[in-house]
């Protein structure tokens, strides 16, 4: 029968990963730990300025020839 990972294991690949996703995988790690909680995780690692920050409007993609077919028709 295998071995359970143990975070030592996985460490090597971590160093692997960019930055961004080295963070990523901490903010994840935080949740599992925490039992899945969101208000314990978001205590623990709160989302970072500009994190959920769209580049452009989001009902932008509304206007952009939402009526044509209609118009055509």
């Amino acid at each position: 029968m295998a071995l359970p990972l143990r975070a030592d294991d996985l460490w090597p690949l971590v160093l692997k990963l960019p930055h961004d996703e080295q963070v990523r995988l901490a903010k994840l790690a935080l949740r599992a730990a925490s039992g899945g909680d969101d208000a314990r995780a978001y205590v623990a690692a709160p989302v970072a300025p500009g994190e959920l920050d769209a580049e452009e409007d989001s009902l932008a993609w509304d206007a952009e020839g939402w009526d044509e077919p209609h118009a055509q028709g």
